[in-house]
C-alpha cells in the first residue's frame, strides 16, 4: 500500500514537470514556425494525458483485494501502461505523416530560429529532472506506471535533442532540418511504443519468466521434507507475484509436520522473491515409505479403529506377511470387533497387494482422562502385595493409582536384576499386569522396570 502511495506523488511531480513543457514548446514553436518544437510539444501533451493515466491506474491499484479482484487491483498499471502505448504509437503515426506532407512543400516563409531553441533547452531541462526523479524511484519502490513513466521521459529527451538539432540544421541553411528531425522522432516513437504496447499485452496475458518458474522448482526441490514438486502456477500482478505451488510429501507425515514444511516452503521463495504471495498444497506420496508406515496410516483411518501399534511385515519365500495390534471399543462384542478387523485387513491387502496375508491381534481401547481426581491409598497396599510375591522384583519403588469415575490410572516403578535378559523382564511385567487386572477392575497399568 505504501509503495502505490509513493508511485502516485512521484507521478504527480512528473505530470506537473512534463505540461510546463508542453506549455513552453507549443508557444515558442508557434512563435518560431518550428515544426519539430511544435511536434515534440503535442509529444509532451501526451505524454502528460499518458501520464495521468498512469496516475489513475496507479491510484487504483492502491485498493485492497476484494470479492470480484481476489489477487488486488495491480493489473490496472499494466493497462495504464498498454493504453499510454497505443496513444503514442497513434500520435507518432501522425508525426510521421505530416513530416512527409511538409518536406513536399514549398519552405516555409518564416524559420525556426532563437526561440525555439530556448524553448528546446527548457523541455531537456524538464526531461532530465523527470528521468533522475523516476530512475530513483524505480529502484526503490519498481513499479510499471513508473517505468512506463520513465520511458516516456526519455523519449522526451530524445524527441527534444532530435527537434534541437534540426533547428541548428535549418539555422545553417538546410531548410528541411526541421521536418527531418520530426519524421526521425516519429520513427523513434512508433518502435518505443510498440515495444511498449507488446510488453504491458504480455503482463496482461499472465505472462511469467520461465527463469522465474524454474527458480521457484529449485528453491522447493532444496527445502528438506518436499519428496517431489508438482505443478507450479504463478501470475503477476503489478509489482506482486503470485504463486501456487503442489509439492508431495511422506504419506505418514502428519498434519502439523505437513504445514511445517510447507511454511519452511514458502519463506524460502520469499526469501529469494519479495513481494511474491505463495499458495502451498501438500499431497502424500508413499514411494520410498517404509511399508510398516504405510499399514499404519491405512489402518488407523478405518472407522471403529481406536489405536494402532505393534506394526510388523516380513518375508518367507518370497511371500511378505503384516503383523499389527488393533484396539477397539471395550464395550462392542466380538462379532462387530472382528467385522472391524475384516476392514482393516481387506484395505491393507488391496492398497498394498504384495501382502500375502495380515494377521491382526485386536485388543480393548481404554480412554485415559488426562486428569485424575484423588489417590487410592488402598490400591496401592494391594498392588504392593502382589509385587512382593515376585522374588525377581528385587527393589518396589513408586506405586501411583489415580482414580478417575470407574478407570484406575496405575503406575508402578520396580527394580529387577540388571543381568535379567529383557525377554525375562517383559514376560514378568506382562504376567503382572495380567494378575492386577484379575483383581482390578478398568485398570490402566505401566510398569516401569529399573536395573538394581
Amino acid at each position: 500500500m505504501e509503495m502505490f502511495v509513493q508511485r502516485t506523488k512521484v507521478l504527480q511531480i512528473s505530470l506537473v514537470a512534463i505540461f510546463s513543457a508542453f506549455l513552453v514548446e507549443l508557444i515558442f514553436g508557434l512563435i518560431s514556425n518550428s515544426l519539430g518544437l511544435i511536434t515534440d510539444s503535442i509529444h509532451a501533451l501526451l505524454d502528460s494525458m499518458v501520464t495521468v493515466i498512469l496516475l489513475l491506474a496507479a491510484r487504483m491499484a492502491i485498493k485492497p483485494p476484494d470479492e470480484e479482484h481476489t489477487y488486488g487491483h495491480g493489473k490496472i498499471e499494466s493497462l495504464g501502461g498498454l493504453i499510454g502505448g497505443i496513444a503514442i504509437f497513434l500520435i507518432a503515426i501522425f508525426f510521421i505523416y505530416e513530416s512527409i506532407n511538409r518536406l513536399q512543400s514549398p519552405p516555409p516563409s518564416i524559420l525556426p530560429g532563437f526561440f525555439a531553441i530556448i524553448g528546446g533547452l527548457y523541455t531537456i531541462g524538464v526531461d532530465i529532472f523527470r528521468i533522475v526523479i523516476l530512475r530513483r524511484s524505480i529502484s526503490k519502490i519498481g513499479g510499471t506506471t513508473l517505468k512506463a513513466d520513465f520511458y516516456h521521459a526519455l523519449m522526451d529527451l530524445g524527441s527534444t535533442l532530435v527537434a534541437i538539432a534540426g533547428i541548428v540544421l535549418v539555422t545553417y541553411g538546410f531548410y528541411s532540418g526541421d521536418f527531418i528531425a520530426a519524421l526521425i522522432l516519429g520513427g523513434v516513437l512508433a518502435v518505443l511504443s510498440l515495444k511498449l504496447i507488446y510488453r504491458t499485452s504480455q503482463e496482461l496475458t499472465d505472462i511469467i519468466s520461465p527463469e522465474l518458474v524454474k527458480k521457484v522448482r529449485q528453491i522447493i526441490s532444496n527445502t528438506e521434507d518436499v519428496i517431489e514438486v508438482g505443478a507450479i502456477l504463478m501470475r503477476r500482478s503489478g509489482d506482486t507475484i503470485f504463486a501456487d505451488v503442489t509439492i508431495s510429501l511422506r504419506g505418514d507425515t502428519s498434519f502439523d509436520k505437513a504445514h511445517e514444511i510447507s511454511n519452511r516452503v514458502e519463506n524460502n521463495i520469499k526469501k529469494e522473491i519479495s513481494n511474491s504471495e505463495i499458495t502451498i498444497h501438500f499431497e502424500p506420496t508413499w514411494e520410498n515409505v517404509p511399508l510398516d508406515a504405510k499399514i499404519f496410516d491405512i489402518a488407523k483411518n478405518i472407522p471403529g479403529v481406536k489405536g494402532v501399534h505393534n506394526v510388523s511385515t516380513h518375508k518367507s519365500k518370497g511371500k511378505t506377511f503384516s503383523n499389527l495390534h488393533v484396539m477397539v471399543d471395550r464395550e462392542i462384542n466380538l462379532y462387530s470387533a472382528h467385522k472391524i478387523s475384516e476392514i482393516v485387513e481387506e484395505k491393507i491387502q488391496e492398497s498394498i497387494p504384495e501382502i500375502e496375508h495380515v494377521t491382526i491381534h485386536l485388543e480393548p481401547f481404554l480412554a485415559v482422562p488426562e486428569s485424575f481426581n484423588v489417590e487410592d491409598k488402598a490400591t496401592e497396599r494391594k498392588i504392593s502385595e502382589i509385587l512382593n510375591k515376585y522374588p525377581e522384583i528385587k527393589n518396589i519403588g513408586r506405586i501411583v493409582s489415580l482414580n478417575f469415575e470407574n478407570i484406575l490410572k496405575i503406575d508402578i516403578d520396580c527394580s529387577f536384576d540388571r543381568n535379567l535378559s529383557i525377554e525375562k523382564v517383559h514376560d514378568l511385567t506382562s504376567e503382572i499386569e495380567h494378575l492386577i487386572r484379575s483383581e482390578i477392575q478398568n485398570a490402566v497399568i505401566t510398569i516401569h522396570p529399573e536395573p538394581v
